[in-house]
């Protein structure tokens, strides 16, 4: 493993005073958006400003290391945490959504989410050739959204720096799926 994949493995798994209020804030829905499924609802973390704040303070304080150009935030809570992530980094915020949702010409890119598929889209004029990017949603479960959108901000010629969560579900591999593809930082801030 090379030092940079180190280097995340420690931030990634490092539980932290942050780690334990967001543990004790992240509400479980049981049985949303199918049975059998149990939601991580960040809505309880996002009504504690004095949190979100030191959530993008963490994040972005590693992430500043690291030449991020844009924040490719994936819909739809990936635009919360990610939009305020790209101004911490005083970058570009570039939205990523399901198919049909944006109003310019666009690409698409089809993947298996972790209870079903779906296409997600961006616009083919939202990034430059090199542009470093960092890939930013609330979770990290199978990883199929997360590679979506680095397919469409590859596709377009920017450069995938890095994966951004601030949640990963370990349980469902999404972590490994990446990282098998890409030799680039991931970070989340808790795990279950």
């Amino acid at each position: 493993m090379n030092d940079s994949l180190s280097e995340t493995r420690r931030y990634a798994n490092f539980e932290s005073a942050l780690s334990n209020q967001l543990r004790e804030s992240i509400r479980d829905v049981k049985d949303y958006p199918k049975p059998g499924i149990v939601f991580k609802d960040i809505t309880p973390v996002l009504a504690k400003p004095e949190l979100v704040y030191s959530i993008i303070e963490e994040q972005a304080q590693y992430w500043k290391l690291h030449g991020i150009e844009a924040v490719i935030g994936v819909e739809a809570r990936g635009f919360i945490l990610g939009s305020l992530l790209a101004q911490a980094l005083k970058c570009s915020f570039i939205p990523v959504r399901k198919s049909g949702k944006l109003p310019a010409k666009c690409i698409s890119q089809a993947y298996d989410l972790e209870y079903g598929e779906s296409v997600i889209e961006i616009h083919e004029d939202s990034i430059s050739r090199g542009c470093k990017t960092l890939i930013h949603d609330d979770l990290l479960a199978t990883g199929g959204t997360s590679l979506a959108a680095a397919q469409l901000v590859e596709r377009l010629g920017g450069a995938v720096s890095g994966f951004s969560f601030l949640i990963n579900l370990g349980f469902l591999e999404g972590e490994r799926k990446i990282n098998r593809l890409y030799r680039v930082p991931l970070i989340y801030q808790i795990q279950y």
